[in-house]
């Protein structure tokens, strides 16, 4: 009896199953959905494509790139033209114009200042404030003149620096570094007699060493041309006790200049 009740009890029980839509018996025992799911193995995350590395740029050594160019000129209009297009140097960006050069190139005398002050910014020439003035009083009380057309008697003058740095600061080692190869070819070109270096940053550049008190008034050589290191006019100014050995570092000059070429 009790039998056949458990057979009418599961067979109602499976008709009204039919009715609900299960109608396929997968496996006798229960599955338990919810602990599969939590046994089911989690996909991984789809791995991201890689980024494609960055192209690293070659860095740029302003030092090799203005070799280049100033190896490349044959002529001062050419340097100066170079040099316009230098774009390695910041002090370019904050200077007016490119202060190159002043006076004769067939001067016997080259001079090498530092770097252009406010004045020499604003005229784009170098020596042209009262540094400048002095300069010329001074090499015409030897017979020099900037604006004279006769080797003998004429000047030629640059900078270090074609640029004004901010506030009239000293050049940075780097910034003399990577204009240096300019100034080089501009002593070549212009192949003068011999050179006079005013003040420290010239013979910071010229000679790769400072001191002009210890330097000033002793022949040496810088670009494979006889150099004399001298006060610098602005120095001058401020320190006018020091005039006296301008003086003789003029009589030096004065005396090279009379010496047989």
């Amino acid at each position: 009896m009790e039998s056949a009740l458990d057979f009418h009890t599961a067979k109602a029980l499976l008709e009204w199953q039919i009715e609900l839509g299960a109608d396929e018996a997968l496996c006798e025992a229960p599955v338990d959905r919810y602990a599969l799911e939590a046994e089911k193995p989690k996909a991984k995350p789809k791995a991201q494509a890689p980024h494609p590395a960055a192209v690293k740029q070659a860095e740029v050594d302003p030092v090799s790139e203005a070799r280049a160019a100033a190896r490349s000129v044959q002529d001062l209009k050419a340097l100066r033209a170079a040099m316009e297009a230098f774009d390695h140097c910041e002090l370019k960006r904050g200077a007016r114009q490119l202060v190159f050069s002043d006076g004769n190139p067939a001067a016997r005398v080259m001079i090498i200042g530092e770097a252009p002050g406010r004045d020499e910014d604003r005229e784009g020439r170098p020596f042209v404030g009262r540094a400048g003035q002095l300069l010329d009083r001074m090499l015409a009380a030897i017979g020099l003149d900037r604006k004279s057309d006769q080797a003998e008697s004429a000047v030629y003058i640059t900078n270090v620096l074609p640029w004004r740095p901010p506030q009239n600061r000293d050049p940075k080692p780097d910034e003399i570094a990577m204009l240096l190869p300019f100034l080089e070819r501009h002593v070549a070109l212009a192949n003068p007699d011999f050179l006079i270096l005013m003040g420290n940053i010239s013979c910071q550049a010229a000679l790769g060493k400072r001191g002009i008190t210890r330097l000033r008034g002793q022949w040496t050589e810088a670009f494979g041309k006889p150099a004399i290191p001298m006060f610098h006019p602005a120095y001058l100014l401020r320190t006018p006790q020091a005039k006296r050995e301008a003086w003789a570092d003029l009589l030096e000059i004065k005396a090279r200049l009379e010496q047989p070429s």
